[in-house]
């Protein structure tokens, strides 16, 4: 064959370039010795350069740092329940207790009342029953008016005949002359809890009728916060008023979907606070719905759920950014390498490989921060073993 200016290779030597370079290309660290064809027996092997790391003594640990804002929690919108027009508002950062007025339609005042269900039907003749009735009674007690005594879960009551007949979902259950069951969550508006209507109906202003419509309520789980007003006064009270929050200061974050099941209900964590004061706090509620970060559209995209934390002291500052330091597990003392000088055994197991290529068989302990507790035998301080990066 005619000379190209250059000796031919060998094949032993082509093959191990290409294994070199595929091995390259794939991000995997592969010691591969190649040797002529043509050279005598016993002439020793070229090794290709690996890259090695020492075997380190650290400090593991899987306590992680996220970030947060200090606030009052999400923001809930407040309605007006009636025809009519605005003409009082709070301010806003007013806190709002039970019976508070809330604003006022055509100057009559609408109290806050705490619990559930809202006013959903006109409540007016006695022998009414339903939870919006319990509800009425349940805050008419707590302000201190005597409600009377009513019949014990589980009775049987018959409605008065001028009761009007059940709407579906109204909780009456039954229309006038029917037997009804009396649930633990019901009430029955008795003549006596209709004179407490009347007397707290004289006490903040309202009509004196013992009837209670819709829109004469704001029914809210409890005291709340109000965050910002959205309307002015002479505006339709039909409609967004206001929004409004609960009244303790909370941390705030978002985590990754993927390690949300390392925070649960009552967790404790550290809080370093916009003003530098670390304060302890507990998890108060790890969202159970995954939203995508920043609003993406993209399947299979990253994930996120919200998490509230609540200060175990209330902080000087109503708002500001939070780092919150999550405790985990502790290896203190341990030998350590990166996690990507492992190499998993066909036969099961991890090992470590030498740049000589022995393998040193480990036991691994705690992963973190990229980095794996190894134990096993020959293993010391600065030992040097491969790794891929």
């Amino acid at each position: 064959m005619p000379s190209t200016g250059g000796r031919l290779r060998s094949p032993a030597r082509i093959v191990a370039a290409v294994l070199v370079a595929v091995a390259v290309l794939a991000g995997t660290v592969v010691v591969i010795r190649s040797r002529d064809a043509g050279a005598p027996p016993g002439t020793r092997a070229a090794t290709i350069p690996v890259a090695t790391v020492g075997v380190s003594r650290t400090d593991l640990s899987t306590s992680r740092t996220l970030h947060g804002t200090l606030g009052y929690g999400m923001p809930r919108a407040v309605k007006g329940g009636r025809e009519g027009v605005v003409t009082s508002l709070p301010r806003p950062g007013q806190v709002m207790r039970r019976n508070a007025v809330m604003y006022r339609v055509n100057d009559d005042p609408v109290p806050l009342f705490f619990g559930g269900p809202p006013l959903y039907r006109t409540l007016e003749r006695p022998g009414t029953v339903g939870r919006d009735v319990a509800m009425v009674r349940t805050n008419l007690r707590s302000l201190g008016y005597a409600t009377g005594e009513q019949p014990r879960p589980g009775t049987e009551v018959r409605l008065p005949a001028e009761t009007p007949a059940a709407k579906p979902g109204d909780g009456s259950a039954a229309g006038p002359g029917r037997r009804v069951t009396l649930r633990a969550c019901d009430a029955i508006l008795t003549p006596a809890l209709v004179r407490a209507v009347k007397r707290w109906q004289s006490d903040v202003g309202m009509t004196v009728d013992g009837v209670l419509e819709l829109g004469d309520l704001v029914v809210l789980p409890g005291p709340v916060r109000v965050a910002a007003v959205s309307a002015v006064v002479g505006d339709s009270a039909v409609g967004e008023l206001m929004s409004v929050t609960q009244t303790a200061k909370v941390v705030t974050s978002q985590i990754d979907a993927a390690g949300a099941g390392s925070l649960r209900r009552g967790t404790k964590v550290t809080l370093r606070m916009p003003d530098g004061a670390e304060l302890p706090g507990t998890v108060g509620a790890v969202a159970t719905v995954a939203t995508p970060v920043d609003g993406g559209q993209e399947p299979g995209g990253a994930q996120q759920v919200g998490v509230t934390i609540q200060p175990a002291a209330t902080a000087d500052l109503d708002g500001g950014d939070v780092e919150i330091k999550v405790p985990g597990e502790t290896r203190r003392d341990v030998l350590a390498v990166p996690v990507n000088a492992l190499l998993a055994l066909r036969e099961g197991g991890y090992a470590l490989q030498r740049p000589d290529e022995t393998l040193l068989p480990v036991e691994t302990g705690l992963f973190a921060m990229g980095m794996v507790e190894v134990t096993g035998a020959g293993l010391r301080e600065g030992l040097a073993v491969v790794t891929t990066s």
